[in-house]
Protein backbone atom coordinates (compact mmCIF):
# COMPACT_ATOMS: atom_id res chain seq x y z
CA UNK A 1 0.00 0.00 0.00
CA UNK A 2 2.43 2.46 0.96
CA UNK A 3 4.72 1.71 -1.97
CA UNK A 4 1.83 2.13 -4.20
CA UNK A 5 0.94 5.41 -2.83
CA UNK A 6 4.41 6.25 -3.17
CA UNK A 7 4.45 5.60 -6.80
CA UNK A 8 1.69 7.72 -7.49
CA UNK A 9 3.07 10.55 -5.58
CA UNK A 10 6.52 10.58 -7.32
CA UNK A 11 5.00 9.78 -10.85
CA UNK A 12 2.44 12.60 -10.17
CA UNK A 13 -0.71 10.61 -10.62
CA UNK A 14 -1.66 13.06 -8.26
CA UNK A 15 -0.36 15.16 -5.78
CA UNK A 16 0.22 14.91 -1.86
CA UNK A 17 -2.60 17.63 -1.20
CA UNK A 18 -5.45 15.81 -3.34
CA UNK A 19 -4.10 12.77 -1.91
CA UNK A 20 -4.40 13.92 1.29
CA UNK A 21 -7.88 15.41 1.05
CA UNK A 22 -8.75 12.18 -0.33
CA UNK A 23 -7.76 10.57 3.39
CA UNK A 24 -9.27 13.73 5.06
CA UNK A 25 -12.94 13.39 3.23
CA UNK A 26 -13.27 9.39 3.86
CA UNK A 27 -12.37 9.86 7.30
CA UNK A 28 -15.14 12.79 7.75
CA UNK A 29 -17.25 10.41 5.56
CA UNK A 30 -17.18 7.11 7.35
CA UNK A 31 -15.84 7.74 10.79
CA UNK A 32 -19.22 8.36 11.85
CA UNK A 33 -19.84 4.11 11.08
CA UNK A 34 -16.29 3.13 12.57
CA UNK A 35 -15.58 5.32 15.24
CA UNK A 36 -11.63 5.30 14.17
CA UNK A 37 -10.44 9.11 15.31
CA UNK A 38 -11.03 10.89 18.21
CA UNK A 39 -9.28 13.86 16.56
CA UNK A 40 -8.80 14.59 13.33
CA UNK A 41 -5.93 17.02 12.09
CA UNK A 42 -6.76 18.38 8.39
CA UNK A 43 -4.79 21.72 9.06
CA UNK A 44 -1.69 19.49 10.16
CA UNK A 45 -2.04 17.08 7.58
CA UNK A 46 -2.54 19.94 4.60
CA UNK A 47 0.25 21.60 6.09
CA UNK A 48 2.61 18.82 5.34
CA UNK A 49 1.17 17.83 2.47
CA UNK A 50 2.14 20.96 0.97
CA UNK A 51 5.14 20.65 1.70
CA UNK A 52 5.78 17.31 0.19
CA UNK A 53 4.29 18.75 -2.96
CA UNK A 54 7.05 21.93 -2.51
CA UNK A 55 9.69 18.73 -2.45
CA UNK A 56 8.37 17.66 -5.40
CA UNK A 57 8.30 20.97 -7.46
CA UNK A 58 11.80 21.15 -6.70
CA UNK A 59 13.01 17.56 -8.08
CA UNK A 60 14.08 16.28 -4.40
CA UNK A 61 13.75 12.64 -4.24
CA UNK A 62 11.02 11.71 -1.73
CA UNK A 63 11.52 8.80 0.69
CA UNK A 64 8.90 6.00 1.00
CA UNK A 65 7.01 7.31 3.70
CA UNK A 66 7.19 11.20 2.62
CA UNK A 67 3.60 12.49 1.73
CA UNK A 68 1.82 9.25 3.26
CA UNK A 69 -1.30 9.85 5.08
CA UNK A 70 -1.40 7.74 8.79
CA UNK A 71 -2.42 7.97 11.95
CA UNK A 72 -1.68 7.95 15.79
CA UNK A 73 -3.05 6.23 18.57
CA UNK A 74 -4.36 8.64 21.10
CA UNK A 75 -1.62 8.11 23.67
CA UNK A 76 1.05 9.22 21.89
CA UNK A 77 2.19 12.47 22.55
CA UNK A 78 1.91 15.41 20.02
CA UNK A 79 2.49 18.63 20.71
CA UNK A 80 -0.49 20.68 20.76
CA UNK A 81 -2.93 18.62 19.65
CA UNK A 82 -4.61 16.99 22.00
CA UNK A 83 -3.89 13.58 23.38
CA UNK A 84 -6.32 11.95 26.05
CA UNK A 85 -5.60 8.45 26.32
CA UNK A 86 -9.50 8.17 25.16
CA UNK A 87 -10.25 9.38 29.04
CA UNK A 88 -12.15 12.35 30.55
CA UNK A 89 -8.84 12.75 33.07
CA UNK A 90 -7.11 13.87 29.97
CA UNK A 91 -9.95 15.52 27.93
CA UNK A 92 -8.32 19.08 26.66
CA UNK A 93 -4.64 17.67 26.96
CA UNK A 94 -2.07 19.08 24.86
CA UNK A 95 1.55 18.04 24.72
CA UNK A 96 4.06 20.54 25.03
CA UNK A 97 6.40 18.21 23.15
CA UNK A 98 5.99 15.50 20.68
CA UNK A 99 6.74 12.00 21.31
CA UNK A 100 9.97 10.48 19.10
CA UNK A 101 8.23 8.36 17.31
CA UNK A 102 6.49 11.19 16.06
CA UNK A 103 9.51 12.96 15.56
CA UNK A 104 11.00 10.64 13.35
CA UNK A 105 7.90 10.33 11.15
CA UNK A 106 7.73 14.31 10.75
CA UNK A 107 11.39 14.52 9.39
CA UNK A 108 10.39 11.84 6.72
CA UNK A 109 7.28 13.88 5.71
CA UNK A 110 4.55 11.57 6.85
CA UNK A 111 1.15 13.11 6.76
CA UNK A 112 -0.74 12.87 10.17
CA UNK A 113 -4.94 13.15 9.64
CA UNK A 114 -5.46 12.92 12.90
CA UNK A 115 -5.63 10.90 16.91
CA UNK A 116 -7.28 6.85 16.79
CA UNK A 117 -9.38 5.86 19.71
CA UNK A 118 -8.51 3.08 22.10
CA UNK A 119 -9.28 1.65 25.60
CA UNK A 120 -8.86 4.06 28.36
CA UNK A 121 -5.44 4.32 28.77
CA UNK A 122 -4.75 1.20 26.93
CA UNK A 123 -6.47 -0.86 29.47
CA UNK A 124 -8.72 -3.39 27.39
CA UNK A 125 -9.20 -5.79 25.02
CA UNK A 126 -12.54 -3.92 22.90
CA UNK A 127 -11.56 -0.17 22.57
CA UNK A 128 -15.40 -0.66 24.34
CA UNK A 129 -13.19 1.09 28.02
CA UNK A 130 -12.79 4.80 25.82
CA UNK A 131 -14.68 7.59 26.81
CA UNK A 132 -15.73 8.00 23.27
CA UNK A 133 -17.33 5.05 22.57
CA UNK A 134 -15.80 1.54 20.87
CA UNK A 135 -14.18 1.65 17.47
CA UNK A 136 -15.94 -0.87 15.08
CA UNK A 137 -14.59 -3.44 12.92
CA UNK A 138 -14.95 -2.83 9.36
CA UNK A 139 -15.42 -6.33 8.00
CA UNK A 140 -18.40 -6.08 10.67
CA UNK A 141 -20.15 -3.01 11.99
CA UNK A 142 -21.82 -5.56 14.80
CA UNK A 143 -18.18 -6.77 16.33
CA UNK A 144 -15.12 -4.82 17.92
CA UNK A 145 -12.35 -3.83 16.27
CA UNK A 146 -10.35 -4.99 18.90
CA UNK A 147 -7.95 -3.34 21.59
CA UNK A 148 -6.72 -1.63 22.78
CA UNK A 149 -4.92 0.14 19.22
CA UNK A 150 -8.86 -0.91 17.78
CA UNK A 151 -8.93 2.99 16.42
CA UNK A 152 -5.95 2.28 14.28
CA UNK A 153 -6.64 -1.12 13.23
CA UNK A 154 -10.24 0.44 12.54
CA UNK A 155 -9.05 3.28 9.91
CA UNK A 156 -6.23 1.21 8.44
CA UNK A 157 -8.56 -1.52 7.40
CA UNK A 158 -11.26 0.78 7.03
CA UNK A 159 -9.26 2.81 4.45
CA UNK A 160 -9.13 5.54 6.35
CA UNK A 161 -5.38 6.19 6.39
CA UNK A 162 -2.35 4.11 4.75
CA UNK A 163 -0.81 3.47 7.93
CA UNK A 164 -1.08 3.86 12.11
CA UNK A 165 0.90 3.50 14.97
CA UNK A 166 -0.38 2.07 18.13
CA UNK A 167 1.09 0.50 21.30
CA UNK A 168 1.12 -3.39 22.37
CA UNK A 169 1.60 -3.71 26.40
CA UNK A 170 -0.24 -7.00 26.26
CA UNK A 171 -1.58 -7.82 22.42
CA UNK A 172 -2.77 -4.55 21.84
CA UNK A 173 -1.05 -3.65 18.52
CA UNK A 174 -1.15 -7.85 17.49
CA UNK A 175 -5.27 -8.03 19.03
CA UNK A 176 -6.89 -5.69 16.62
CA UNK A 177 -4.45 -6.33 13.86
CA UNK A 178 -6.15 -9.61 13.60
CA UNK A 179 -9.83 -9.42 14.72
CA UNK A 180 -9.20 -6.42 11.16
CA UNK A 181 -7.83 -8.59 8.85
CA UNK A 182 -4.27 -6.71 8.91
CA UNK A 183 -0.74 -6.56 9.98
CA UNK A 184 0.70 -5.26 13.29
CA UNK A 185 4.06 -5.89 14.90
CA UNK A 186 4.92 -5.34 18.06
CA UNK A 187 8.38 -4.76 17.70
CA UNK A 188 11.46 -6.00 20.55
CA UNK A 189 11.28 -4.02 23.74
CA UNK A 190 13.49 -1.29 23.65
CA UNK A 191 13.49 -1.46 19.36
CA UNK A 192 11.24 1.41 19.12
CA UNK A 193 11.61 4.19 21.96
CA UNK A 194 8.31 4.85 24.60
CA UNK A 195 9.74 8.56 24.74
CA UNK A 196 6.00 10.56 24.41
CA UNK A 197 4.24 7.07 24.92
CA UNK A 198 1.86 8.12 27.88
CA UNK A 199 2.55 4.87 29.90
CA UNK A 200 0.06 1.85 31.39
CA UNK A 201 2.92 -0.68 32.31
CA UNK A 202 6.22 0.85 31.27
CA UNK A 203 8.29 -2.87 31.32
CA UNK A 204 5.84 -4.34 28.49
CA UNK A 205 4.97 -1.18 26.95
CA UNK A 206 6.15 -0.81 22.88
CA UNK A 207 4.95 1.10 19.90
CA UNK A 208 4.61 -0.45 16.25
CA UNK A 209 2.88 -0.05 13.47
CA UNK A 210 -0.67 -1.07 11.87
CA UNK A 211 -0.31 -1.70 8.15
CA UNK A 212 -2.01 -3.44 5.57
CA UNK A 213 1.12 -5.52 4.29
CA UNK A 214 4.55 -7.02 5.93
CA UNK A 215 6.31 -4.50 3.57
CA UNK A 216 4.84 -1.56 5.32
CA UNK A 217 5.45 -3.05 8.41
CA UNK A 218 9.15 -3.12 7.75
CA UNK A 219 9.01 0.01 6.50
CA UNK A 220 7.21 1.65 8.91
CA UNK A 221 9.15 0.11 11.42
CA UNK A 222 12.78 0.91 9.97
CA UNK A 223 11.41 4.63 10.28
CA UNK A 224 10.61 4.59 13.65
CA UNK A 225 12.88 2.54 14.95
CA UNK A 226 16.52 3.91 16.42
CA UNK A 227 18.18 4.96 20.11
CA UNK A 228 17.22 7.19 21.83
CA UNK A 229 19.03 8.82 25.13
CA UNK A 230 15.77 10.12 26.14
CA UNK A 231 14.15 6.27 26.54
CA UNK A 232 17.00 4.67 28.99
CA UNK A 233 15.54 1.38 27.83
CA UNK A 234 16.01 2.08 24.01
CA UNK A 235 18.87 0.34 22.22
CA UNK A 236 17.28 0.74 18.42
CA UNK A 237 16.99 -1.92 16.02
CA UNK A 238 20.05 -3.65 14.98
CA UNK A 239 19.46 -3.80 11.45
CA UNK A 240 17.15 -2.09 8.77
CA UNK A 241 14.19 -4.72 8.18
CA UNK A 242 13.00 -3.62 4.26
CA UNK A 243 15.95 -4.60 1.99
CA UNK A 244 16.02 -8.21 3.94
CA UNK A 245 12.34 -9.35 3.17
CA UNK A 246 12.16 -11.57 -0.14
CA UNK A 247 14.36 -14.03 1.10
CA UNK A 248 13.95 -17.75 0.32
CA UNK A 249 13.12 -19.43 3.55
CA UNK A 250 13.85 -22.96 3.05
CA UNK A 251 15.56 -24.89 5.91
CA UNK A 252 13.53 -22.15 8.41
CA UNK A 253 12.70 -23.92 11.63
CA UNK A 254 9.41 -22.82 13.11
CA UNK A 255 8.70 -24.06 16.37
CA UNK A 256 4.65 -24.41 17.45
CA UNK A 257 4.24 -24.67 21.19
CA UNK A 258 1.57 -26.97 22.11
CA UNK A 259 0.31 -25.04 24.76
CA UNK A 260 -0.18 -21.89 22.21
CA UNK A 261 -3.16 -24.24 20.49
CA UNK A 262 -4.84 -24.95 23.97
CA UNK A 263 -9.14 -24.17 23.64
CA UNK A 264 -8.34 -22.24 20.47
CA UNK A 265 -11.69 -22.25 18.31
CA UNK A 266 -12.55 -24.83 15.65
CA UNK A 267 -11.76 -22.05 12.58
CA UNK A 268 -9.14 -20.57 14.25
CA UNK A 269 -6.97 -24.00 14.25
CA UNK A 270 -8.18 -24.90 11.15
CA UNK A 271 -6.65 -21.49 9.62
CA UNK A 272 -2.80 -22.48 12.32
CA UNK A 273 -3.28 -25.90 10.20
CA UNK A 274 -3.22 -24.05 6.59
CA UNK A 275 -0.56 -21.81 7.81
CA UNK A 276 1.37 -24.48 8.53
CA UNK A 277 1.37 -26.48 5.06
CA UNK A 278 2.10 -23.03 3.56
CA UNK A 279 5.02 -22.66 5.03
CA UNK A 280 5.93 -26.47 4.71
CA UNK A 281 4.97 -25.91 1.04
CA UNK A 282 7.86 -23.21 1.34
CA UNK A 283 10.12 -25.60 2.50
CA UNK A 284 10.45 -24.63 6.07
CA UNK A 285 10.69 -27.52 8.78
CA UNK A 286 8.27 -27.09 11.57
CA UNK A 287 7.92 -29.06 14.93
CA UNK A 288 5.83 -29.19 17.85
CA UNK A 289 7.48 -28.43 21.37
CA UNK A 290 6.60 -27.38 25.08
CA UNK A 291 6.83 -24.40 26.68
CA UNK A 292 5.37 -25.28 30.10
CA UNK A 293 5.50 -22.00 31.71
CA UNK A 294 3.04 -20.33 29.14
CA UNK A 295 0.57 -21.74 31.34
CA UNK A 296 0.70 -18.93 34.27
CA UNK A 297 1.68 -16.04 31.36
CA UNK A 298 -1.63 -14.78 31.82
CA UNK A 299 -1.99 -14.27 35.45
CA UNK A 300 1.66 -13.24 35.71
CA UNK A 301 0.81 -10.21 33.34
CA UNK A 302 -2.25 -9.11 34.65
CA UNK A 303 -0.42 -8.65 38.09
CA UNK A 304 2.54 -7.15 36.66
CA UNK A 305 0.82 -4.63 34.70
CA UNK A 306 -2.00 -3.63 36.65
CA UNK A 307 0.97 -3.05 39.45
CA UNK A 308 2.92 -0.97 36.94
CA UNK A 309 0.11 1.34 36.20
CA UNK A 310 -1.38 1.77 39.87
CA UNK A 311 2.41 3.56 40.23
CA UNK A 312 1.98 5.16 36.37
CA UNK A 313 -1.48 6.29 36.91
CA UNK A 314 -0.96 8.05 40.15
CA UNK A 315 0.37 10.98 38.74
CA UNK A 316 -3.42 12.13 37.55
CA UNK A 317 -4.91 13.80 41.13
CA UNK A 318 -5.83 16.74 39.35
CA UNK A 319 -3.15 19.17 40.84
CA UNK A 320 -0.90 19.09 38.04
CA UNK A 321 -2.74 19.05 34.48
CA UNK A 322 -5.85 16.49 32.96
CA UNK A 323 -9.28 16.79 35.09
CA UNK A 324 -10.21 18.17 38.21
CA UNK A 325 -13.09 17.67 40.09
CA UNK A 326 -15.46 20.27 40.05
CA UNK A 327 -17.72 19.16 43.10
CA UNK A 328 -16.81 20.67 46.49
CA UNK A 329 -13.94 19.45 48.61
CA UNK A 330 -12.31 20.28 52.16
CA UNK A 331 -9.13 18.22 51.76
CA UNK A 332 -6.28 17.55 49.10
CA UNK A 333 -6.88 14.51 49.83
CA UNK A 334 -10.53 14.89 49.46
CA UNK A 335 -10.16 16.67 46.11
CA UNK A 336 -7.65 13.41 44.38
CA UNK A 337 -10.16 11.12 45.70
CA UNK A 338 -13.01 13.07 43.79
CA UNK A 339 -11.09 14.06 40.72
CA UNK A 340 -9.85 10.09 40.43
CA UNK A 341 -13.21 8.61 40.75
CA UNK A 342 -14.89 11.00 38.29
CA UNK A 343 -12.05 10.45 35.99
CA UNK A 344 -11.25 7.04 35.51
CA UNK A 345 -13.26 4.92 33.92
CA UNK A 346 -14.34 1.71 35.86
CA UNK A 347 -11.62 -0.54 33.79
CA UNK A 348 -9.10 1.95 34.72
CA UNK A 349 -10.10 1.65 38.41
CA UNK A 350 -10.60 -2.14 38.22
CA UNK A 351 -6.99 -2.45 37.10
CA UNK A 352 -5.30 0.53 39.45
CA UNK A 353 -7.13 -1.16 42.65
CA UNK A 354 -5.73 -4.67 41.78
CA UNK A 355 -2.29 -3.20 41.23
CA UNK A 356 -2.28 -1.34 44.73
CA UNK A 357 -3.75 -4.80 46.42
CA UNK A 358 -0.68 -6.91 45.01
CA UNK A 359 2.09 -4.33 46.00
CA UNK A 360 0.44 -3.96 49.31
CA UNK A 361 2.59 -5.04 52.96
CA UNK A 362 1.19 -8.58 53.29
CA UNK A 363 0.40 -9.54 49.29
CA UNK A 364 3.57 -8.38 47.62
CA UNK A 365 5.31 -11.27 48.14
CA UNK A 366 2.30 -13.53 47.66
CA UNK A 367 1.51 -12.05 44.18
CA UNK A 368 3.75 -9.66 42.76
CA UNK A 369 7.51 -11.06 43.73
CA UNK A 370 5.65 -14.71 42.67
CA UNK A 371 5.03 -13.24 39.23
CA UNK A 372 8.29 -11.73 38.61
CA UNK A 373 9.67 -14.59 39.89
CA UNK A 374 7.67 -16.54 37.31
CA UNK A 375 8.16 -13.74 34.76
CA UNK A 376 12.10 -15.14 34.79
CA UNK A 377 11.15 -18.46 34.21
CA UNK A 378 8.60 -17.44 31.33
CA UNK A 379 11.42 -15.33 29.30
CA UNK A 380 14.59 -18.54 30.05
CA UNK A 381 11.84 -20.90 28.39
CA UNK A 382 10.72 -18.77 25.67
CA UNK A 383 14.13 -17.39 24.56
CA UNK A 384 15.82 -20.76 25.17
CA UNK A 385 13.88 -21.70 22.62
CA UNK A 386 15.29 -19.86 19.61
CA UNK A 387 18.21 -22.17 20.52
CA UNK A 388 16.32 -24.84 18.14
CA UNK A 389 13.99 -22.79 16.54
CA UNK A 390 14.51 -19.30 14.00
CA UNK A 391 10.45 -18.69 14.60
CA UNK A 392 7.64 -19.51 16.81
CA UNK A 393 4.25 -19.65 15.08
CA UNK A 394 1.06 -19.44 17.56
CA UNK A 395 -2.60 -18.38 16.90
CA UNK A 396 -2.70 -14.44 17.82
CA UNK A 397 -5.97 -14.64 19.06
CA UNK A 398 -8.08 -18.18 20.20
CA UNK A 399 -11.25 -16.49 18.58
CA UNK A 400 -12.18 -14.01 15.98
CA UNK A 401 -13.52 -10.52 17.15
CA UNK A 402 -16.48 -10.63 19.30
CA UNK A 403 -19.87 -8.58 19.53
CA UNK A 404 -20.13 -5.43 20.93
CA UNK A 405 -21.15 -5.18 24.31
CA UNK A 406 -19.66 -8.19 25.31
CA UNK A 407 -17.12 -6.88 26.85
CA UNK A 408 -19.65 -5.65 29.71
CA UNK A 409 -21.14 -9.15 29.95
CA UNK A 410 -18.38 -10.82 30.65
CA UNK A 411 -15.14 -9.35 31.28
CA UNK A 412 -13.21 -12.08 32.18
CA UNK A 413 -13.48 -13.80 29.10
CA UNK A 414 -12.30 -10.94 26.97
CA UNK A 415 -8.92 -10.74 29.11
CA UNK A 416 -8.88 -14.17 27.78
CA UNK A 417 -8.15 -13.08 24.43
CA UNK A 418 -4.89 -11.64 25.24
CA UNK A 419 -3.55 -15.51 26.44
CA UNK A 420 -1.40 -15.74 23.02
CA UNK A 421 -0.10 -12.33 22.88
CA UNK A 422 1.02 -11.44 26.49
CA UNK A 423 3.97 -13.73 26.37
CA UNK A 424 5.67 -12.01 23.94
CA UNK A 425 5.42 -8.63 25.86
CA UNK A 426 6.83 -10.72 28.71
CA UNK A 427 9.56 -12.14 27.63
CA UNK A 428 10.41 -8.50 25.26
CA UNK A 429 10.03 -10.99 22.11
CA UNK A 430 9.45 -9.26 18.56
CA UNK A 431 6.17 -10.39 17.52
CA UNK A 432 3.72 -10.39 14.62
CA UNK A 433 -0.07 -10.65 13.35
CA UNK A 434 -1.28 -11.42 10.06
CA UNK A 435 -4.02 -12.57 8.17
CA UNK A 436 -4.26 -16.19 7.55
CA UNK A 437 -8.33 -16.78 6.78
CA UNK A 438 -11.88 -15.96 7.81
CA UNK A 439 -14.21 -17.79 9.93
CA UNK A 440 -17.61 -19.15 9.13
CA UNK A 441 -19.13 -15.56 9.84
CA UNK A 442 -16.33 -14.02 6.95
CA UNK A 443 -14.44 -12.70 10.66
CA UNK A 444 -10.44 -12.53 9.75
CA UNK A 445 -8.13 -14.97 11.85
CA UNK A 446 -4.78 -13.61 12.70
CA UNK A 447 -1.67 -15.64 12.14
CA UNK A 448 1.26 -14.93 14.86
CA UNK A 449 4.74 -14.79 14.43
CA UNK A 450 7.53 -14.58 16.89
CA UNK A 451 10.81 -14.22 16.77
CA UNK A 452 14.50 -14.35 18.87
CA UNK A 453 15.24 -10.63 20.72
CA UNK A 454 15.63 -7.70 18.04
CA UNK A 455 15.63 -10.29 15.17
CA UNK A 456 12.68 -8.32 13.35
CA UNK A 457 14.52 -8.72 9.92
CA UNK A 458 14.19 -12.68 10.33
CA UNK A 459 10.79 -12.58 11.26
CA UNK A 460 9.64 -9.76 9.17
CA UNK A 461 10.96 -12.02 5.88
CA UNK A 462 9.12 -15.05 7.32
CA UNK A 463 6.13 -13.39 7.26
CA UNK A 464 6.31 -11.76 4.07
CA UNK A 465 7.18 -15.08 2.86
CA UNK A 466 3.38 -16.37 4.29
CA UNK A 467 1.63 -13.54 3.02
CA UNK A 468 2.71 -13.74 -0.35
CA UNK A 469 1.90 -17.54 -1.18
CA UNK A 470 -0.89 -17.30 0.53
CA UNK A 471 -2.85 -13.88 0.06
CA UNK A 472 -5.09 -13.50 2.56
CA UNK A 473 -5.93 -9.78 2.26
CA UNK A 474 -9.47 -8.66 1.82
CA UNK A 475 -10.31 -5.08 1.67
CA UNK A 476 -13.61 -3.66 3.79
CA UNK A 477 -15.74 -1.39 1.95
CA UNK A 478 -14.75 1.75 3.91
CA UNK A 479 -12.64 4.55 3.08
CA UNK A 480 -9.87 5.74 -0.01
CA UNK A 481 -10.11 2.78 -2.39
CA UNK A 482 -8.08 2.77 -5.54
CA UNK A 483 -8.17 0.33 -8.39
CA UNK A 484 -7.21 -2.57 -8.41
CA UNK A 485 -7.57 -2.50 -4.41
CA UNK A 486 -5.90 -1.01 -1.14
CA UNK A 487 -2.70 -3.48 -2.26
CA UNK A 488 -2.58 -2.08 -6.33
Amino acid sequence: MISTLHQKLVEKELSCVELTNLYLEAAQRDNAALNAYVTLTPDTALAAARATDERLARGESLGLLDGIPMTLKDNISTKGIETTCSSRMLQGYRPIYDAAVWEALQAQGSVLLGKTNMDEFAMGSSSETSVFGGSKNPHSLGHVAGGSSGGAASAVAGHLAAFGLGSDTGGSIRQPASFCGIVGLKPTYGAVSRYGLIAYASSLDQIGPLTFTVEDAAAVFDAISGRDERDSTCSGAKEATLPGLKRDIRGLRIGVAKEYFEGIKGDVRTAMEKAMETYRALGAQIEEFSLPSLRYALPVYYILACAEASSNLGRYDGIRYGYKTSSSYESIHEMVCKTRSEGFGKEVKRRILLGTYVLSSGYYDAYYKKAQNLRGKIVEEMRAAFASYDILLAPTVPMTSFPLNFTGQDPVETYLTDICTVPVNIAGLPGISLPCGFDSQNLPIGLQLIGAPFAEAKLLNAAYAYEQAADMYRPAPFGVQFEGGARA
